[in-house]
């Protein structure tokens, strides 16, 4: 699995503004349909209101680069310019199960 964090950054409540239009058009319904799609969810953190940090999952690079080359790319982009949100990525790719980590997580 490939997950990648961006941290959308904007002024005066433009990043939650954002995230609340890709949520209320139906973009994110349809980017969690998409084939390989595994999250896609956007959080807020309590100490930085004009940052939105978009958790976003896939199965593998394939699913990434279907995804970027679908038209929700276009919606997503448009979105972007309009609330004039900066971004940061960082980008990571799973490990198998651990079995020495398990001890440290509780369910």
């Amino acid at each position: 699995m490939i997950t990648v964090n961006l941290r959308y950054k904007g002024t005066n409540g433009s990043a939650k503004a954002f995230a609340e239009a890709m949520i209320s058009s139906g973009t994110v319904d349809l980017i969690r349909s998409e084939p390989g799609n595994m999250r896609y969810e956007y959080y807020q953190a309590l100490d930085d209101p004009e940052t939105i940090l978009l958790i976003d999952s896939w199965a593998d690079q394939a699913a990434i680069d279907a995804h970027h080359a679908s038209p929700m790319m276009a919606t997503i982009a448009a979105l972007r310019e309009k609330y004039d949100l900066h971004m940061t990525v960082e980008r990571y790719v799973s490990l198998e199960d651990n079995e020495a980590d398990r001890r440290f997580i509780r369910k």
